[in-house]
């Protein structure tokens, strides 16, 4: 009987040597090969920006192509499934943001989990949303936008990435806080949404700071504020939407990448410390803030705490909005 309960220690501690043994050697020959950055909306918009540049620096870093794969569908569910039902070895990468706390809030039936499927890296930045027009619009400041919304009601059309998209919450929001009442008109990202305005289909953008950028300083779109505290560094003349009528408005958007859940340990330590120091360096900073964002960065734990946080929030805001 002792006998047997010798060569039965042996054998779990020989399984637990060789686990240990496996996963060291996980970490220290990661990554070996091609790894694949998930983005679930069209290029050109701020959470392809932001995967963009963190997957160049990524690639410099280990010496292996990241390539960003662009999902776009069912308001970033698509890309969702396929990153959760991705090998959890790695080599795949999932860029969210806080449309994807949003769908958690928004749809009874996902073929994800958002916290049980996925293990947070870390979180990169935040951005402010925008409110943009068409420079044909006869408005030049929030008030006139307000008031023209009231005198139309469910006309002025404004173009968001989707249903329950951060540019839709954010217009809900405004509707809310500003007594009047937009008419959603629903693209495949946020800067298919930003050229719709620039084209003339819709009036007015709810967009993240990155996707609109470009077209506010080239003159296509007139930014009538910031939906932040204070100015953006970017757009210093721009006023807020408190500053503007709509007092304690606020609308912002943060982003940060996530891997199928089970990633081993020492992989996810990898790449939370990549990632903490690539939105460290000086160039990106200078970058992040030419987009307007501000860079986050921590640990993957407070990583989920932040993405359990944001999941009880806008279940509040979707269940207010009615949406």
């Amino acid at each position: 009987m002792m006998k047997w309960k010798t060569r039965k220690a042996a054998v779990i501690l020989t399984a637990v040597t060789l686990t240990a043994l496996s996963t060291l050697s996980i970490g220290q020959t990661y990554p070996a090969r091609t790894i694949r950055f998930i983005v679930g909306y069209t290029p050109g918009g701020g959470t392809d920006i932001l995967a963009r540049l963190v997957a160049q620096k990524l690639t410099e870093s280990f010496g292996q192509q990241v390539i960003v794969d662009n999902r776009p569908g069912a308001n970033s569910n698509l890309a969702a499934e396929i990153a959760a039902k991705a090998p959890a070895d790695g080599y795949t990468i999932f860029m969210i943001s806080a449309g994807q706390a949003i769908n958690r809030a928004l749809y009874r039936n996902l073929n994800y989990d958002l916290e049980r499927d996925f293990a947070p890296l870390a979180a990169i930045g935040t951005v402010p949303h925008i409110i943009g027009v068409h420079p044909s619009l006869p408005v030049k400041t929030v008030a006139d936008l307000v008031t023209l919304a009231k005198s139309k009601p469910g006309q002025v059309a404004f173009a968001s990435s989707g249903m329950g998209s951060p540019e839709h919450i954010a217009a809900e929001m405004f509707s809310s806080m500003a007594g009047t009442k937009l008419l959603h008109v629903q693209y495949k990202g946020g800067n298919p949404a930003a050229v719709a305005v620039v084209g003339g289909e819709v009036a007015v953008s709810f967009n993240g700071l990155p996707a609109a950028l470009p077209f506010i300083k080239s003159g296509r779109m007139r930014c009538l504020a910031v939906a932040r505290d204070s100015r953006s560094s970017v757009l210093p003349d721009v006023p807020t939407v408190s500053q503007s009528g709509v007092p304690g408005y606020e609308a912002s958007v943060w982003y940060g990448a996530v891997a199928p859940g089970n990633t081993p340990r020492e992989v996810v330590a990898r790449l939370n410390s990549e990632i903490n120091r690539i939105i460290s360096l000086p160039d990106v900073k200078e970058r992040l803030a030419l987009l307007g964002a501000d860079p986050m960065g921590g640990t993957p734990e407070a990583f989920g705490t932040h993405i359990r946080a944001s999941i009880a929030r806008f279940v509040k805001v979707v269940k207010d909005a009615n949406i």
